[in-house]
């Protein structure tokens, strides 16, 4: 679990406990107003789900407001109360918690906000005071962000998971999460198709180069294979030619020899 998220369900405790006492409107409406004041808790859907806090739906209109109020701390944001008439009034403390757990719903990490757009959400009347309030919710551990005070922005780099979810919320998180496991399944899908067609190209790949290996391979073989036939050719000739040779030379010199008995018998 986060570390922020365990340190809010931790001040959130005794207020859970001290529900268990709070069996009139009265004190119900007391205890909604201490959990939404103290400095560190910033769930509340544990409380919210308490018997004697539920009691409120049913209980008087002046009571009743103030289990609205506390759903709207809950997963609502500023515009929220604002917008929902017959609220109480409230403290400088629930003020700020309130405009600090809007900074959440409006951050979607990572992501950059623009003062005049934060300014419109919180309803804060100049820019030193949303600065401050982004300050504070910084130093509180409620997000990581950086001001960029010359371009009038906030870069929210991460959030804490603080916020509760309004009821009948899961089924549209279960579709977004099932069309985001749809998609994530099609891409799947494309990348064992290429990773497969890649796999056939190289296999074939392998297979040209291995028959153009075995052409070249045989084509060298039959070249060296002319060569030593064409060169044996060339042997027998040269020898055939050698002992010609021989045999002419012997000729000259025996029909020599014989011209010059012939001219002696002559002369005789």
């Amino acid at each position: 679990m986060d570390p922020t998220q365990q340190k809010a369900l931790n001040a959130l405790e005794p207020y859970i406990l001290l529900s268990k006492s709070a069996t009139s409107p009265r004190a119900a409406v007391d205890l909604i107003n201490q959990a939404t004041s103290a400095p560190n808790t910033f769930v509340f859907a544990e409380l919210l789900q308490t018997p004697n806090i539920q009691a409120l739906r049913t209980a008087s209109e002046e009571h009743a407001r103030y289990l609205t109020l506390l759903e709207i701390f809950a997963w609502g944001t500023w515009k929220d109360y604002e917008s929902t008439p017959n609220l109480p009034t409230l403290t400088p403390a629930q003020s700020h918690k309130l405009r600090q757990l809007t900074l959440l719903s409006l951050s979607p990490a990572p992501t950059s906000l623009t003062y005049p757009s934060l300014l419109t959400a919180v309803s804060l009347p100049t820019v030193r005071a949303l600065e401050d309030l982004i300050i504070s919710a910084i130093y509180a551990g409620l997000l990581v962000a950086k001001l960029d005070t010359q371009a009038s922005r906030v870069d929210v780099s991460s959030l804490a998971p603080l916020r509760d979810l309004p009821p009948n919320s899961v089924p549209a998180m279960l579709q977004v999460l099932g069309d985001w496991d749809r998609r994530c399944a099609g891409v799947l899908r494309e990348i064992e198709g290429q990773v497969r067609d890649v796999r056939v190209r190289a296999r074939e790949r392998k297979r040209d180069e291995g028959e153009y290996a075995g052409m070249v391979e045989k084509a060298m073989k039959e070249e060296e294979t002319r060569r030593k036939r064409g060169a044996g050719v060339g042997d027998g000739e040269g020898g055939q030619g050698e002992e010609g040779d021989v045999r002419m030379r012997g000729a000259k010199r025996g029909g020599g020899a014989g011209f010059a008995a012939m001219g002696k018998k002559i002369l005789r």
